[in-house]
């Protein structure tokens, strides 16, 4: 989706606005809970909505400029190196399982990740604005363990309507900031791309925290494979629909990313 924004210059910022308005009404629609306001803001989760919602503004920000002062590969690499935060999280809160062979697959998983993230045309070095990259590394990370840790059992689709809804808000202040003070316009092409992501962007939500609640799949084993699996199929959209150039790096990263599969999922259903 991204790339295309970049190809039909789509502005991102307004795309992303409209993405979380169009995931915030996803959530209420699917929503089959009432929503009485006073049990919402008493509840053990509404805190999470507040500071998710909030991350999800800022950590966007930070990876637009990371990819700016640091080069797209830097920004890939350190948003999908986060996973090992919530893997670390599973482990030692919930108390999931560790053994070799896991240990092994995650290792494979954050190696392949970069290989297949690394980009040979991109020539800035990490050493630039240094702080952006483990900012990036941190909210990634925060926001996958976060995301887990609040989500209520019952209300999924209501906790993440929310979270978009609040996004949505500040998003709608940055963008009306930047309207009067850059005399920025909102262009009407920036909507169709905005509700496209946000249906996706949803159902991604959706569907990884219900993942997170199979009972005997650990957190740990689903964020491994989500993320590698996520970076891997990256790759191969870029080379069949956009057709990019792919190094012998990206194709071992890509078979390291399979094997880590294999390796943690085995380990998780035996």
């Amino acid at each position: 989706m991204f790339k295309l924004f970049n190809k039909y210059k789509i502005d991102t910022l307004q795309a992303i606005v409209i993405n979380y308005f169009t995931a915030c009404t996803c959530g209420l629609i699917h929503n089959n809970n009432a929503i009485v306001a006073s049990e919402i803001i008493s509840s053990d989760w509404f805190i999470g909505v507040i500071f998710l919602g909030f991350l999800f503004i800022a950590v966007f920000n930070v990876m637009a400029l990371t990819a700016q002062k640091n080069g797209l590969s830097v920004a890939s690499v350190a948003s999908k190196m986060s996973v090992i935060i919530p893997v670390v999280f599973g482990i030692y809160v919930y108390n999931e399982s560790i053994g070799f062979q896991k240990i092994i697959g995650i290792i494979l998983a954050l190696i392949a990740v970069y290989l297949t993230s690394v980009k040979q045309k991109d020539n800035n070095v990490l050493t630039q604005s240094l702080y952006l990259p483990i900012l990036l590394f941190f909210g990634s990370g925060i926001i996958d363990t976060s995301i887990n840790y609040f989500a209520p059992d019952d209300k999924i689709p209501l906790f993440s309507g929310l979270i978009f809804g609040w996004a949505f808000i500040l998003g709608a202040f940055i963008l009306i900031y930047k309207s009067i003070r850059f005399n920025k316009n909102f262009k009407v092409k920036s909507i169709l791309p905005g509700i496209t992501l946000g249906l996706v962007n949803y159902a991604s939500i959706y569907f990884l925290l219900k993942a997170l609640r199979i009972d005997g799949l650990e957190s740990s084993t689903l964020f491994t494979v989500n993320n590698v699996a996520i970076v891997a199929f990256s790759t191969l959209i870029g080379l069949l629909i956009f057709k990019e150039r792919i190094s012998n790096k990206n194709w071992l990263g890509i078979l390291l990313a399979l094997i880590s599969i294999a390796l943690v999922t085995i380990t998780e259903w035996n």
